[in-house]
């Protein structure tokens, strides 16, 4: 069980459960293992969860404004989006594989480069297959690191846009082609 808890401990990504294998054997149950150590984790601080295909450890949410008030730099996964970015992003998780172009269409205004470059660079999207349009163009999708980053195990486990509308966090002017009316962040050099 400490071996197990180990490898996850010091792992910048979520450990698989072949990984976990590999580290107590095939005889061992890597569940059972897993249970046993979320028992002992119960009075901690922090917790084991399952995300992005694997385990990791997460500070428990009730220490998020402990944290936060610290002001000690942490090791978080998802890094600080302005809203724009956490838009589009939003979009390339619920529409992918989509192009720059289509998300421009999303968003009634042209989406740049240095944009869809910043997500990349944070490892929260990749490319995708071509797009089989004039020009296959390059197609986007969410990466591994975006699901860890926002505890998510698929992509099954983002909110129902439903649920989003109800909220009041999206328009159901997404659907029809235009999200934003106006945002001087939308343009960008091309």
């Amino acid at each position: 069980m400490l071996r197990v808890e180990a490898v996850i401990f010091a792992s910048a990504e979520p450990v698989t459960r072949e990984v976990l294998a590999r580290v107590v054997g095939k005889d061992c149950s890597v569940d059972l293992l897993i249970d046993d150590l979320r028992e002992e984790l119960c009075s901690r601080p922090y917790e084991l969860v399952f995300v992005a295909g694997g385990w990791q450890h997460r500070s428990r949410s009730a220490y998020a404004p402990t944290i936060r008030a610290s002001a000690a730099p942490t090791r978080s996964a998802a890094a600080v989006l302005s809203e724009l970015e956490s838009m589009v992003l939003m979009a390339i998780a619920y529409f992918q594989p989509v192009t720059r172009s289509e998300l421009s269409k999303i968003f009634g205004k042209e989406v740049s480069r240095d944009l869809i470059g910043s997500l990349r660079g944070a490892g929260f999207i990749s490319s995708g297959p071509r797009s089989p349009t004039p020009g296959a163009p390059y197609t986007y999708v969410s990466t591994k690191h975006f699901l860890s980053a926002f505890g998510l195990e698929t992509l099954r486990d983002l909110p129902d846009m439903e649920a989003l509308e109800d909220a009041g966090l999206l328009s159901r002017r997404i659907e029809e082609g235009s999200m934003v009316d106006s945002d001087p962040e939308l343009d960008g050099s091309d």
